[in-house]
């Protein structure tokens, strides 16, 4: 898989809107539109549904295609500094699975990131990814898991996979059978806007 830095950065402020707070997104190419217009990414449809909801969020996408958690953790408290968000969606932990990396060091990173933003009052909503099927059960059970402990531990927003119904699927997927097509990023957001209007309306 190509690395690739991919930042693409939306802002929206209603009429009248003097500030809006910022939503993070760290993820890897699952969120930053590999493949495609970024423009057409879940994303970028993310924060046009903010605008037409009249919500007073900006979203700042700074994800990066290939990347582990290692990498996100390595970068992220420079990044909380310079953007100083309010929620923190975090979509990481796809290319650690995929490459058999050791899942409790990705447990461990996520778990670093989730407390470094709590630290700082920021929110933290959890997306996880579903692996293919050949990387076995154990293996993917074990992954999935690490998502819900997390959530369980911290109290957090949970997403257990974003590609919920599209992995797997040819006319939703692109031609490697690993990432989504332009078609499922709007699926991809139906999922992730109700948990995420729900921490929204929390805050």
């Amino acid at each position: 898989m190509f690395r690739f830095l991919l930042l693409a950065i939306f802002f929206v402020m209603p009429m009248g809107t003097a500030f809006a707070n910022t939503i993070l997104v760290i993820g890897d190419s699952i969120s930053s539109a590999y493949g495609m217009p970024v423009n057409q990414g879940w994303v970028a449809l993310l924060q046009k549904r903010l605008q037409s909801e009249q919500l007073p969020y900006k979203v700042v996408n700074l994800s990066i295609s290939g990347d582990t958690s290692a990498n996100a953790l390595n970068r992220l408290p420079q990044t909380l500094e310079q953007h100083q968000p309010h929620i923190l969606l975090l979509e990481i932990g796809g290319n650690d699975g995929l490459r058999g990396l050791s899942l409790t060091q990705m447990q461990q990173n996520i778990e670093s990131m989730i407390s470094l933003a709590a630290s700082k009052e920021i929110r933290v909503m959890l997306l996880g990814i579903q692996l293919p099927p050949n990387y076995g059960s154990h293996y993917t059970d074990q992954f999935n898991e690490i998502y819900r402990q997390l959530a369980d531990r911290y109290q957090l927003t949970l997403l257990p996979s974003i590609v919920d119904g599209i992995g797997g699927d040819p006319q939703l997927m692109q031609a490697d059978g690993i990432h989504p097509n332009a078609k499922a990023q709007p699926i991809m957001l139906e999922l992730v806007w109700p948990k995420l209007l729900q921490l929204l309306s929390d805050a």
